[in-house]
Formats: structure tokens, C-alpha cells, sequence
């Protein structure tokens, strides 16, 4: 599917392989660019993917080999007001939360360039994989704008305050090795296989207990936004939690039977 132009019209796709929703942000004439059309969209599959049961993981990537997203639709933009470009902002910055508070693990596969919101959208994900290929960047000072989907916040959480001033002051872009270094992705595979590693993350995530995953992730997201104490505490509620949950008596009781649990 990575690199491969459907032909499709709608500019988000939503395919479901081995119980994983692939999300793919399908405008690679623009190069993925997001305009107000495709985050509605992103929206609705977020929705959707919500009160599906079966699924274990989300993985969000760009159609074709050049870019991920490369950035939010300068078309779109330019004719913006004030008030216009706060609601745009505002409503990014909803979908993008979205991706962050969706209750499944979401996997960013990135290919090619994750620009302005591509690299915001690429935040909001639990997990980056990058290609060789990948390019990272918050270039709207150059455009005499700051980013708007969340940049600033979440990127000076993820690499600390001083990697993040660096990227965004300057608009530069770092490569998908530099990314990793700074902590800004986990993974980097060889071009073209970004997808496929993120389905094999996803597959692995899929065995485990999808109850103490999703509740990991709360744990981890919402511990950070506290203090250390108040993390703590969260953490020991939601590990008592999961003593009701059968998903708990399954694994136990399989690691003690030396089998495989099944979930």
C-alpha cells in the first residue's frame, strides 16, 4: 500500500487488515496536504474506529512515497482572516486530539516529508516509525505564521524545550536518523517499509491485552499533563482496575499455565 497512488477520490482512506485500521491521508498530487475537507474526514474515520471492538491498533500514513502530510493547505489559508484562521486552529487542534485521546494504540508510518501539520499530526500518534526518507519540520515561521495544530506544545514535550526552539525558530528540518536521536521517533526503517513496520508493531500490540493497552496509554498520556505524585496515582487506580478486568485473570493465568493468552 506504501508509495502506491489509489486513484481514489476521497482524500482519506480507511482499510482494516488483521484487525488494524490503516488510515491513509490520500491527497499525493498536493502531497497529502490538509485542508479543512480532509480533517473532517480524519474525524469521521476517528469516530468510527472508536466503537469498533475488533480492532487492537491504528496506523495513520500518507498515500504515495513523497510525503506523509507536508503540511496544512496554503490554498486554503491564505484568504484567512483572524477569526477564520483561530477556527481553523481550533478545529485542527480537536482532530489531532482526537488521534491523541483514541483509546487504541495509533501508529504514525511516515514516508517522506511530515511538514507543519504533518509533523503535528505525526506528534498526536503514540508510536512514529520513519523511513529513511522521512523529513521532519515546523516551517511556519516562514510563512510569517506559527504552527497551529498543536506544534509547539507537543513538540517541546516530546524532545524538551531546546530541541524544540531549534526546529521551530529556525523552520529547519531534521532527517529521519537526527529524529531519532532527539527522540522524536522510535523506529527507522528502510524507505518503503515504514508501513509494513508499523503493521508489525501493530500486530505485536494485538496480542496483548487490548484492556491494559488502552489503559497503559491513559496512564502514560494523561500522567504526563500531571504532577509526578498525581501520575502515581493514577497509575496505582488504573492498576487496581485492571484486577476486574477478566483480560487479567486470562493473562495471569496463562503465564502461570506457561501458554498463550488469549485475549
Amino acid at each position: 500500500m506504501e508509495g502506491y497512488e489509489t486513484g481514489d477520490p476521497r482524500p482519506v482512506l480507511f482499510d482494516i487488515e488483521d484487525r488494524v485500521g490503516i488510515i491513509t491521508i490520500n491527497r499525493p498530487r498536493q502531497l497529502n496536504a490538509l485542508n479543512r475537507e480532509v480533517l473532517e474526514s480524519l474525524r469521521a474515520v476517528l469516530e468510527e474506529s472508536r466503537s469498533n471492538a475488533s480492532l487492537r491498533a491504528l496506523i495513520i500514513t500518507g498515500s504515495g512515497p513523497k510525503a506523509f502530510v507536508a503540511g496544512a493547505d496554503i490554498g486554503e489559508m491564505v484568504a484567512m482572516n483572524g477569526g477564520e484562521a483561530f477556527s481553523f486552529s481550533e478545529f485542527g487542534q480537536n482532530v489531532f486530539d482526537a488521534v491523541e485521546r483514541h483509546p487504541k494504540p495509533v501508529i504514525a508510518a511516515v514516508n517522506g516529508y511530515a511538514l507543519g501539520g504533518g509533523c503535528e499530526l505525526a506528534l498526536a500518534c503514540d508510536i512514529r516509525i520513519a523511513a529513511e526518507n522521512a523529513r521532519f519540520g515546523q516551517p511556519e515561521v516562514g510563512l510569517g505564521i506559527i504552527p497551529g495544530f498543536g506544534g509547539t506544545q507537543r513538540l517541546s514535550r516530546l524532545v524538551g524545550k531546546a530541541a524544540a526552539m531549534d526546529m521551530i525558530l529556525s523552520a529547519r528540518t531534521v532527517g529521519a536518523e537526527e529524529a531519532l536521536r532527539m527522540g522524536l521517533v522510535s523506529r527507522v526503517v528502510p524507505e518503503g517499509a515504514a508501513l509494513k513496520e508499523a503493521l508489525a508493531v501493530a500486530a505485536e500490540i494485538g496480542r496483548k491485552s487490548p484492556y491494559a493497552v488502552s489503559q497503559a496509554k491513559r496512564a502514560v498520556r494523561e500522567g504526563l499533563l500531571a504532577t509526578f505524585d498525581d501520575g502515581l496515582g493514577l497509575e496505582r487506580e488504573l492498576f487496581a482496575g485492571c484486577f476486574s478486568h477478566p483480560d487479567r485473570e486470562e493473562g495471569m493465568t496463562a503465564f502461570l499455565q506457561k501458554r498463550k493468552a488469549e485475549f
